[in-house]
């Protein structure tokens, strides 16, 4: 194996590590440094806490940002079977579309049961 076959893959990780770092060292070694005590305070919207921080919370909050994350990651899945679909052939797409079968099967499970119903 070359350099020349990792090279996309470098520049990817490169760019992708770029993208995440550089505005955050621009932001740190750049920004405005003004403490004053509105901003050092726990709620910086200006509001002091009125509940218990041990208040109770909405389970479908978490269900909604649980079913979020397993139907985000199947891009995951996605992209490196989009990459390699030549080598790996038919057989790869079949499986592809047996997956994505079930994860449908799941989505429409999850939306008759009424899962993503916010009322």
């Amino acid at each position: 194996m070359s350099l020349e076959q990792y090279l996309p893959v470098l520049l990817f990780i490169l760019v992708g590590l770029g993208v995440g770092v550089a505005p955050q060292a621009i932001g740190f070694f750049l920004g405005p440094r003004r403490p004053d005590p509105a901003k050092n305070s726990p709620y910086e919207c200006g509001f002091e806490a009125f509940e218990d921080a041990r208040m109770k919370f909405d389970v479908r909050y978490y269900l909604i940002a649980i079913l979020f994350i397993l139907f985000d990651l199947e891009i995951a899945f996605l992209f490196p079977w989009a990459v390699a679909l030549k080598e790996i052939g038919f057989i790869g797409f079949i499986d592809m579309m047996i997956f994505l079968a079930i994860l449908v099967a799941g989505f429409a499970y999850m939306w008759i049961k009424g899962a993503i119903d916010w009322e």
